[in-house]
């Protein structure tokens, strides 16, 4: 008969293998399907123009808290830096606010389906989802995969609630997006600082910012449009008390604030570009 003390590590240790197993027994595919955006229409473009800009900031740059590493230091911390950036605001030398997206509102009719694959797939390698930023189509599937050779989760709340376990190193899952909204990603293995979003979109006019705060719509049928920048937020507001799923014990995450948002209205011309440029601030 097990002692009193044994009790609560193999009750644990069940738990944990029923998440995992629980996780690992959902669907698998890895077909990329095609978006099933039912009020979206492709159609030909003809004398198609551009949207072109840059996101930058304006104003004092806010302090971001780093946080400390607490969790597999050689795999989360190679170097030795003890804390590390949350990546919620990527501001560059010259002001560039890279991991904005910036997207044409109410679309419902245009050009194919040409999001990068590389935005559509996120890698948890060194403790950190990689790429921050995702789009993927609505109908479409996110490909998922760790690079690391520890217990990762990819927890997802909103427009999708998958909750995903990554037991094994260079393990691969793929999920659909069902509905179009933002989807927020964290870990729940322990390594609290891990965070990222995707938007599942219903049309192909989106774009994400990149280092230099650049972005561009193509191939976009001439009229009148809504530019929308969007940004995820970057303050730490809060934090949450959690269950590392790998150790059984209590850790604290932060809680971001909410996304931001900043429009603009832009005519596209035929075959020709159209600049639009934001400035982001508290």
């Amino acid at each position: 008969m097990p002692s009193a003390n044994t009790l609560p590590q193999r009750t644990a240790i069940a738990g944990l293998c029923v998440f995992l197993l629980t996780g690992l027994a959902a669907p698998f595919s890895t077909a990329q399907d095609v978006p099933s955006a039912a009020n979206y229409e492709v159609v030909n473009v003809e004398s198609g123009g551009s949207i072109s800009g840059t996101v930058k900031w304006n104003g004092p740059i806010p302090k971001i808290p780093h946080l400390a590493i607490t969790k597999d230091a050689k795999v989360c911390d190679p170097s030795g830096a003890k804390t590390i950036d949350l990546q919620r605001l990527v501001i560059g030398p010259d002001g560039s606010v890279a991991n904005t997206v910036v997207y044409l509102k109410d679309v419902t009719r245009g050009k194919a389906w040409d999001l990068p694959a590389s935005e559509q797939s996120l890698d948890q390698k060194a403790c950190l989802y990689v790429p921050h930023i995702l789009l993927v189509p609505v109908g479409g599937n996110m490909q998922i995969k760790s690079s690391d050779p520890v217990l990762h989760t990819v927890h997802m709340l909103g427009a999708a609630t998958y909750n995903l376990p990554f037991p094994f190193q260079d393990q691969f899952i793929s999920r659909t997006m069902h509905i179009s909204g933002r989807v927020e990603m964290k870990c729940n293995a322990g390594h609290v600082w891990m965070n990222a979003e995707a938007l599942v979109v219903p049309h192909p006019y989106y774009a994400i910012t990149d280092a230099r705060g650049n972005f561009t719509l193509s191939n976009v049928p001439p009229g009148n449009y809504e530019v929308e920048a969007w940004h995820e937020g970057w303050k730490v507001v809060s934090e949450e008390t959690i269950l590392d799923v790998g150790s059984q014990v209590m850790v604290k995450r932060p809680i971001y604030s909410q996304p931001r948002t900043w429009q603009k209205q832009v005519t596209v011309h035929p075959v020709h570009n159209a600049s639009v440029d934001f400035e982001l601030s508290e």
